[in-house]
């Protein structure tokens, strides 16, 4: 049984690793708000390619030409600071864990955060040119294309979300595989309800279009397959050592 001054130093661990995980978000945050509106620009440059001669995106609300570029830089802060926070995560754990283990789960933090930045890269560089081209194009005739900056952050962060978190889909089947949860024979057993499934999350995760819901649903299908495989490997590893 854990005594009080053993969980005490534990939640002290706890408290200094977030504070940790915190400051390094702030530090890159600072390094990076200077360049505020030159990183929005950069993030919006998919939608400024795609919209028509002449026309621009607009601010509806005063104080959005300030905050929007504050906040998208936070974001980035903190997707760049990723790699920093999992190591806090890992340092707290790591103490309770075997050396087998430690074996198994430092490749999985590794792979979530290239993973992850894998996930964004694909949405900002394939998936954004083409569902913005196709979006500005289907306008009607008379209608003049101006997309206002706070909601197209709003759209933007939410789809680094979607298709970051999204590429995580193989770490979360070898997870599943290797705590025994799930076996990589069940899951091919039901392929066909995960294909149906990925658009279903496809649809909630994008913009009312089938082009993005099918480029959000045809890379999680494909991670799927990929994670089954890699699932079947650390299902092994774990039995062998049992």
């Amino acid at each position: 049984m854990i005594n009080a001054q053993s969980l005490i130093e534990h939640l002290t661990e706890l408290r200094n690793r977030l504070i940790k995980a915190l400051v390094s978000v702030f530090v890159v945050f600072l390094s990076l708000v200077y360049f505020a509106n030159d990183i929005y620009y950069m993030v919006s440059e998919p939608l400024q390619q795609a919209l028509p001669a002449g026309a621009t995106m607009i601010a509806t609300d005063v104080t959005a030409p300030l905050f929007a570029p504050f906040k998208l830089t936070l974001m980035l802060a903190f997707f760049i600071a990723i790699p920093f926070v999992l190591y806090q995560i890992w340092a707290f754990i790591a103490p309770g864990l075997y050396r087998r283990e430690k074996r198994l789960i430092a490749p999985l933090l590794f792979s979530s955060t290239l993973l992850f930045y894998s996930g964004i890269a694909f949405a900002y560089f394939v998936v954004f040119p083409v569902i913005f081209m196709f979006l500005t194009a289907i306008a009607p005739e008379g209608v003049v294309v101006a997309p206002d900056i706070t909601f197209y952050l709003d759209l933007v962060l939410k789809l680094f979300f979607a298709f970051g978190v999204c590429f995580e889909i193989p770490i979360a089947i070898v997870l599943m595989c290797w705590t025994g949860i799930t076996t990589p024979q069940s899951l091919r057993e039901k392929r066909s309800y995960v294909i149906v499934g990925v658009f279903v999350i496809g649809m909630l995760l994008t913009p009312p279009d089938v082009i993005s819901q099918t480029m959000l649903a045809i890379p999680m299908w494909l991670l799927f397959e990929i994670g089954v495989i890699v699932g079947g490997f650390y299902q092994r590893k774990a039995s062998q050592a049992e």
